[in-house]
């Protein structure tokens, strides 16, 4: 079976498939080309993203919109992950059970941040939300 972009909910499940693949491509280049070892909680997104890009992009090719439901239960985890991530990059959770230390591995240094403005915890949320608006839309619904 090949890709109909004809089919309804198609085209946002390839956008949610293309998403998956620029966060799984980008966090491979911060930790393989810049260096940046990853925190617990970075190990842990990408556990959940890296499935994501696997699973939406068979998906996507066999335009298999009943897809939608593997996809969002994994990026539902990862989002939660990002949430409590980005909470703790904020400040918002206590600093005793912060698992990012300025001795190992920290994600909470300003060099890691996008443009200086975005941290990347902050982008791994966005890029999990955007996911879950995606296939939300993108699921198969009963003939009128």
């Amino acid at each position: 079976m090949t890709a109909d972009p004809n089919q309804a909910g198609w085209p946002t499940l390839f956008a949610a498939f293309a998403i998956a693949l620029v966060s799984s491509l980008s966090v491979l280049f911060v930790g393989e080309v810049m260096g940046q070892v990853p925190c617990n909680l970075c190990w842990f997104q990408r556990a959940f993203m890296f499935p994501l890009t696997v699973v939406l992009g068979i998906a996507a090719l066999r335009a298999d919109t009943g897809a939608w439901l593997y996809g969002i239960a994994l990026a539902k985890c990862g989002w939660l992950i990002a949430g409590f991530h980005t909470l703790l990059y904020a400040g918002i959770v206590p600093e005793r059970i912060q698992p990012c230390t300025a001795g190992g591995p920290s994600c909470s240094g300003s060099d890691m941040t996008v443009l200086g403005v975005v941290p990347l915890p902050g982008l791994s949320l966005l890029a999990f939300s955007a996911i879950i608006v995606l296939l939300f839309f993108s699921r198969r619904r009963p003939a009128p």
